[in-house]
């Protein structure tokens, strides 16, 4: 369970925390900008899980089906303005916002212009 959660830190921080290095002669001066985008307390079904970051473009206008995922997990949304549908609860997100899939059926539609993009942390029990 450590290792999944570390997993998921490192994955999530990597992606999303702007890091922002001064560019000086000895290299000695850096800086590193962090910022929480999501806490959420996970109660997983299994004590070993395939953990997953999948990158998902959804051209200008395009709605899934009703789908689900194999496990819940963190959605990042890195480029244009998706609504979801999930659970019965409808929410528009637009870059720079995260969100969490319960993994239960579910819609998502780019409402935006263009090309709208996700980071997709799947936790799914081994099969």
């Amino acid at each position: 369970m450590k290792l999944i959660n570390t997993f998921l830190y490192i994955s999530v921080f990597a992606l999303m925390s702007p890091v922002a290095f001064a560019a000086t002669d000895d290299h000695s001066a850096s800086t590193l900008s962090r910022h929480l985008l999501l806490k959420k307390r996970v109660t997983l079904s299994a004590t070993s899980v395939d953990s997953k970051v999948i990158r998902v473009q959804f051209p200008q206008g395009y709605k899934t089906p009703v789908h689900t995922h194999e496990g819940p997990g963190p959605r990042y949304v890195v480029k244009g303005k998706l609504r979801v549908e999930d659970g019965g609860d409808n929410q528009v997100f637009s870059a720079g916002e995260v969100f969490w899939e319960t993994g239960e059926a579910m819609t998502v539609e780019n409402v935006g212009v263009g090309e709208a993009e996700i980071i997709i942390f799947e936790m799914a029990p081994v099969k």
